[in-house]
């Protein structure tokens, strides 16, 4: 049987007057790639930014590994081993590769009243972090992000949420706005992070590409969740279109 990582029960959601999220439930188990689908307003990046603490609910719990958790913040939802990659990968343009990676949380050296960024360490682990996610070539970690293409962006996000042993890694829209071999290189990120024991929540709106991935998908319309398991392999792109717009139940 499936072992529960985040749980989150009767979650509701109010902008003003407007109702984004009525009592939803939606599950993730480890090791386990789930596609969030929806149209737009369905509720979907209301929801993941309640989870990785961007936006609090209005009402509802969260649980990971069946103990409820206060997320108030993003960092509340990186310590509980929660990581979002937005679409923009939410990196610093000016900055290395390994600086990057080890933002925030970098590792230092020397006496305990007189630190500095261990430098060699970053790099080294960068560069064997970046053959880990599959870039091939050999980019130096001390590149800046301004020179990277969209899809090794993409992969510089998905690297340090692995190294920092996430358990789950949300994609908000990873794939928008990349060419077919970036795209197919984050369509196998995503994979080779449920292989390494990770678990992520991947959101886009090509159905096609959530179909490649996932074990499992959820669909929000209107702040509901309309379908929570539909199996990627015993149904149809289109019958999940349907579902999308209310043309179908499952």
């Amino acid at each position: 049987m499936a072992t529960e990582l985040v749980r989150m029960e009767n979650i509701n959601k109010f902008f003003g007057r407007v109702q984004a999220l009525e009592n939803v439930n939606f599950t993730v188990y480890e090791n386990e790639i789930v596609g969030l689908l929806g149209d737009n307003g369905a509720g979907k990046s209301t929801l993941i930014k309640i989870l990785s603490g961007a936006v609090l609910q209005s009402s509802g719990k969260i649980y990971i590994h069946g103990k409820e958790v206060d997320i108030d913040n993003t960092t509340d939802a990186i310590n509980h081993g929660i990581e979002t990659i937005y679409q923009d990968s939410a990196l610093v343009t000016q900055l290395s590769i390994a600086r990057n990676l080890f933002l925030g949380r970098e590792p230092l050296k020397g006496p305990s009243f007189l630190q500095w960024m261990d430098q060699d360490k970053m790099n080294v682990e960068a560069s064997r972090l970046m053959r880990e996610v599959g870039i091939t070539k050999n980019i130096p970690p001390t590149t800046p992000i301004s020179a990277l293409s969209g899809g090794e962006r993409q992969a510089v996000a998905i690297a340090r949420a692995m190294f920092f042993d996430s358990d789950l890694i949300i994609l908000d829209e990873p794939t928008n706005n990349l060419g077919v071999e970036e795209t197919q290189g984050v369509l196998r990120f995503v994979r080779s992070a449920r292989d390494s024991g990770h678990s992520c929540i991947f959101i886009a709106h090509n159905i096609h590409h959530v179909f490649e991935v996932v074990d499992r998908i959820v669909v929000l319309r209107r702040g509901e969740v309309v379908a929570d398991d539909i199996d990627p392999k015993q149904t149809t792109v289109h019958e999940v279109e349907e579902v999308i717009t209310g043309m179908r139940v499952m």
